[in-house]
C-alpha cells in the first residue's frame, strides 16, 4: 500500500524530476541555501555583478573538474592535478619569452605539457597496474621538483601573454566573461563525448567493471590512458586560465583546487566507486564549491579551515551516494 502511494506521489512530480540524480537535486538545493545565507551576511551577494564574478571564478575550477570527472568515472583518482595545474601555467607563460612564435604557441604548450604528466599517469595506472592514487601522488612530487628546479625555488619571471589574459579575463560577449565560455564549450564537448559516443559509454562501462568491459572486446587499457591524459591536459588548461588571470604563474598555484575540484565532482553525484555520474552534476557540485568559497572568504574562515569543510563535504557525500553501487 505504501509503494502505492509513494508511486501515487511521484505521479505528480515533473518527469525532468522523477529522471533527475537525487545527489543533482541536492547539490541545486544547497546552492539556493548558501545564497540565502550569501545574502544575509552581504546586500551584494545576490547581484547579478556580483554572482557574474562567482561564475567567472568558477569556471576554472569548472574546466579542471571536468578533467577530474572523466577519472572519477572510471573508478579511478588523479592526485598529481595541484602541480600539473600548476607546469601548465609556468611552461605557458615560460614560452612566451621566445618571441613571438613562443607566444602564439604558449597556450597550447602549457596544455601539450599537461597532456604528457596525463600519459605518465595513464601508463602507470592502465598498463604497469600501478594503483592511481600512488602513481599520480609521485607523478605530482616529480612535477613539483622539476617546477622547482626551472624557478630556482622561487615564482617565475616570466608574465602570461595577451592571449592568455584576454581568454581569461576578457569578453567577447558583452556582459559575458571569456572564461564562462570556455568553460560552457568545455563542457559542452564533455556531454557530447560521455552520452553520444562509444568511448563515453566505455567509460562508464569500466567504472561499472572493468572485468566485464574488457572481456567485452573493449581495449580498456587505451581508454584508461586517453582518459588520464585528458584530465592531465584540462589541469593543465585551468592553469593556463589561472596564469592569465593573475597576469603570472606563481609556486604552488595549484595547490588549492586538489580537494574543490574532487569535492566537485563527488557533491555532483559522480560515485567515488566509479561508472555513474553527470556532467550536470559536476555543473552543480562546481557552483556549490565556489559559492561556499565566497561565504567562507566573506566570513574570514582561513585556509586550513575551508580544507577542512571540503573534506567533511567529501566524506559527508560518500556517506550519502558513494557506497550505493553503480548499477550493473
Amino acid at each position: 500500500m505504501s509503494d502505492m502511494a509513494s508511486h501515487g506521489r511521484a505521479g505528480y512530480l515533473p518527469g525532468f524530476l522523477r529522471r533527475a540524480d537525487p545527489a543533482v537535486l541536492t547539490a541545486f538545493a544547497c546552492i539556493v541555501v548558501l545564497l540565502f545565507l550569501g545574502s544575509l551576511y552581504s546586500r551584494n551577494f545576490l547581484s547579478p555583478e556580483y554572482l557574474l564574478q562567482q561564475l567567472k571564478v568558477a569556471s576554472f575550477l569548472g574546466v579542471i573538474a571536468t578533467g577530474m570527472m572523466l577519472v572519477v568515472l572510471l573508478g579511478q583518482i588523479d592526485l598529481s592535478v595541484p602541480w600539473t595545474i600548476t607546469a601548465g601555467a609556468m611552461m605557458a607563460c615560460a614560452a612566451a619569452a621566445y618571441g613571438p612564435v613562443g607566444t602564439a604557441l604558449a597556450m597550447p604548450f602549457g596544455i601539450l605539457c599537461g597532456v604528457l604528466i596525463g600519459l605518465v599517469n595513464g601508463i602507470g595506472v592502465a598498463y604497469l597496474r600501478i594503483p592511481s592514487m600512488i602513481i599520480t601522488l609521485a607523478t605530482n612530487a616529480v612535477v613539483q621538483g622539476l617546477m622547482v628546479v626551472y624557478t630556482g625555488g622561487s615564482s617565475p619571471q616570466d608574465t602570461a601573454t595577451p592571449a592568455m589574459r584576454y581568454v581569461a579575463t576578457g569578453s567577447i560577449l558583452p556582459g559575458v566573461p571569456n572564461a564562462v565560455i570556455v568553460w560552457a564549450l568545455v563542457g559542452i564537448a564533455m556531454v557530447f563525448l560521455l552520452t553520444r559516443t562509444g568511448f563515453g559509454r566505455t567509460i562508464y562501462g569500466i567504472g561499472n567493471r572493468e572485468r566485464a568491459a574488457y572481456l567485452s572486446g573493449i581495449n580498456t587499457r587505451r581508454v584508461v590512458l586517453i582518459a588520464f591524459a585528458m584530465c592531465g591536459g584540462l589541469a593543465a588548461f585551468g592553469g593556463v586560465l589561472l596564469a592569465g588571470y593573475a597576469s603570472k604563474a606563481a609556486q604552488s598555484m595549484g595547490d588549492a583546487y586538489l580537494l574543490p575540484s574532487i569535492a566537485a565532482v563527488v557533491l555532483g553525484g559522480t560515485s567515488i566507486l566509479g561508472g555513474r555520474g553527470s556532467y550536470l552534476g559536476t555543473v552543480a557540485g562546481v557552483i556549490l564549491i565556489t559559492l561556499l568559497q565566497s561565504i567562507l572568504s566573506v566570513m574570514q574562515m582561513p585556509e586550513a579551515g575551508r580544507q577542512i569543510i571540503y573534506g567533511i563535504v567529501i566524506v559527508a557525500m560518500l556517506l550519502l551516494y558513494g557506497r550505493t553501487p553503480a548499477s550493473r
